[in-house]
């Protein structure tokens, strides 16, 4: 039993898993940091309030802080971008440029010309793309 979990820790997804969650975490306090340093700062000159971030209103005996909701939305915007231009992005470029030179190992499957997807031989149309594609002669 001992031997099935460390081979299931030591595979590489769980790694990766890992190591992307404590990277995460590290850059979503930096993020967190320019937020709450320069950002909110910066909004609440424009603002005219002492501290954005503490922001409130109050309706009825109640009351809601809006700031920090504006905050954490800025923040949450921050990190989605870099996510997905530096990590997305990259990815599937590199993805995309392996997959360009590669045939499908599949006899019964051939790769749309326009989109390089993946459809069955007999196909006239692709899937994905909708664009007309050669009958191949077997």
């Amino acid at each position: 039993m001992f031997s099935e979990f460390k081979k299931f820790i030591l595979r590489g997804n769980v790694v990766d898993l890992a190591v992307g969650i404590v990277i995460g975490a590290a850059f979503t306090t930096v993020v967190n940091s320019l937020v709450n340093n320069l950002i909110t700062p910066l909004i609440s000159v424009i603002y005219g309030g002492h501290s954005f971030s503490r922001a409130v209103f109050h309706f009825r005996a109640n009351e809601f802080g809006y700031g920090a909701v504006i905050n954490s939305l800025i923040s949450f915007l921050i990190v989605a971008a870099v996510v997905f231009f530096f990590v997305v992005q990259p990815i599937n470029k590199l993805t995309e440029i392996s997959m360009r030179n590669k045939t499908t190992d599949e006899p019964t499957t051939k790769k749309c010309d326009f989109c390089l997807s993946v459809v069955p031989k007999e196909a006239t149309r692709c899937k994905f793309c909708t664009s007309k594609l050669e009958a191949k002669k077997a």
